[in-house]
């Protein structure tokens, strides 16, 4: 993961899965908002576990890069079994790639097997896979006191949030916020993962008074002095507030266009519904005094009746 492809690649995969999610919500919110329940995952109307499937594969890659890929020597152990430290970093990525693809492994099983507490588990194991990420985040081996570990730092609240999120998500199902604000945290993740990529790994994004070291088998980036340092940390900083606003603007620009759009949709099969109804009803109506009158004409009683008093005034004369 430590490099530019290591983290535009996950961090793309975070951004889809959020922006999914988010779509999701706020259709369903939209269209039914009595009704409403969040979901942990949604399914696609031809591979119902599409969403899931990308999880696995997408956890799979990254065991196999961080692990067998990346090494130069295509596993990650010494020869006499033990983990080197330039490897550790490998293990810690590796580890949250693989609480990830239980998850999805696991909220397929418990959909199959729908037992009754399928929703809280599936909740419990997303709470679980972000609970890992933020642990393996918060004491990673990488170094915590350059411009790297600014951007760790600020990356685990927006993990924070997920967690939080999908842990009130157990309790509060029927809230819509709190699923928009996970939606938009997981999206965030993926925003800030290819952020790090991108300004990290490109030397020409470097801040100035600084320069890519290589350390431990990998590339890092060092300051020349304390000043050049706190500079490039505000600037990191400046980095992830303009990124939240962004985030913030997409994020509800998207909600108010999609209930501008479905409940002017809604609307419009309402009325329509409604016309064609009133519409049966008029036929049904039609029919039926045409069947009265039909009956009528036909019932030999009532042409008796109707002789009957066509003669009446000739016998009244008589």
């Amino acid at each position: 993961m430590g490099s530019l492809v290591g983290h535009v690649a996950p961090g793309f995969g975070f951004f889809i899965i959020g922006l999914w999610h988010l779509i999701n919500h706020i259709k369903n919110h939209v269209i039914s908002p009595k009704s409403y329940t969040s979901l942990p995952w949604f399914p696609t109307s031809k591979i119902r576990y599409l969403e899931l499937f990308l999880i696995m594969a997408g956890s799979t890659m990254s065991i196999a890069m961080e692990l067998f890929i990346g090494p130069d020597r295509h596993q990650p152990l010494d020869p006499d079994g033990t983990i080197p430290s330039n490897h550790l970093q490998n293990f810690e990525h590796s580890n949250i790639s693989i609480t990830l693809f239980v998850y999805a492994a696991f909220s397929i099983l418990l959909d199959k097997l729908a037992p009754p507490a399928q929703y809280g588990l599936t909740y419990m194991l997303g709470a679980i896979a972000f609970g890992q990420q933020l642990l393996l985040f918060h004491l990673h081996s990488a170094d915590h006191m350059g411009i790297e570990g600014q951007y760790h730092w600020l990356l685990q609240i927006a993990i924070f949030t997920s967690l939080a999120t999908t842990l009130l998500g157990i309790n509060y199902p029927k809230s819509f916020l709190s699923s928009f604000a996970r939606s938009i945290s997981i999206m965030f993740q993926g925003v800030w993962l290819m952020v790090m990529g991108f300004m990290l790994w490109t030397p020409e994004f470097i801040p100035k008074g600084c320069f890519m070291n290589l350390e431990k088998g990998h590339k890092v980036v060092r300051c020349r002095g304390e000043e050049a340092l706190e500079r490039a940390k505000s600037l990191v900083n400046i980095q992830f507030s303009w990124y939240v606003v962004g985030v913030t603007i997409f994020s509800v620009s998207l909600y108010l266009f999609m209930v501008k759009f479905y409940q002017e949709k809604v609307e419009y099969q309402s009325i329509t519904k409604f016309e064609e109804q009133e519409k049966e009803e008029e036929d049904e109506d039609e029919d039926d005094v045409e069947a009265q009158k039909k009956g009528k004409l036909d019932d030999p009683r009532s042409s008796f009746l109707q002789m009957g008093k066509s003669f009446a005034p000739l016998d009244i004369e008589r």
